[in-house]
């Protein structure tokens, strides 16, 4: 048998813990399935409120609002009007950096792998601008073409080819919250280490 696991929300039928009781509901690592028994609660958390729909302690109010929130604005410190380049865009984390983003007043480009998601961003998560990046023949190009006068804040997704574009159009105290770097999970040729100085 083999157990899935990943961020849910859950009822408690019973417990020997005294800080999760009968009825709570909890969200966080939960087992997909009809019932879990959970031997750790580390990572789990009361849910403060019904007033919000549940599936959304798995979304803006869970895992990835949390680190798009912290990311972006503990990391990357925003300012109103800055350019901001987000990758994977249309991830559960990237699309919520690009409305945190737009509701601080900044320009926001957002990169995804097709036609549909490059729409949703444009039209449904009020992205500035999109590309697909599988149909940009030279990533560099395709920045420079949407960040003429370079990028104040990436929100890196992906790593590899694109953050070697990105690196080359990054302004100055610019600044690069490492969310994930997609791209080297499926390599095993030896990785790239980047150190940056600020002047």
């Amino acid at each position: 048998m083999v157990n899935i696991t990943g961020y849910g929300v859950a009822k408690i039928v019973d417990s020997t813990n005294p800080n999760f009781k009968k009825d709570e509901l909890i969200w966080g690592m939960t087992g997909w399935e009809e019932y879990s028994l959970i031997k750790s609660t580390e990572g789990l958390f009361k849910v403060p409120t019904t007033d919000v729909p549940l599936s959304y302690y798995t979304g803006i109010l869970g895992m990835p609002g949390m680190t798009a929130y912290a990311g972006f604005y503990e990391v990357c410190s925003p300012k109103e009007g800055e350019t901001v380049y987000v990758s994977a865009a249309s991830g559960a984390v990237g699309q919520l950096v690009g409305q945190l983003a737009k509701s601080m007043g900044c320009y926001v480009v957002g990169s995804a792998g097709s036609k549909d998601k490059v729409d949703l961003l444009r039209n449904k998560f009020g992205f500035d601008d999109a590309f697909n990046y599988k149909e940009e023949a030279d990533l560099n190009a395709a920045l420079k073409r949407c960040f003429p006068n370079g990028i104040d804040i990436y929100f890196e997704n992906v790593g590899g080819k694109m953050l070697d574009a990105v690196l080359l159009n990054m302004r100055l105290h610019g600044r690069i919250a490492v969310c994930g770097m997609i791209s080297h999970n499926t390599t095993s040729k030896s990785q790239k280490v980047y150190t940056v100085r600020q002047k």
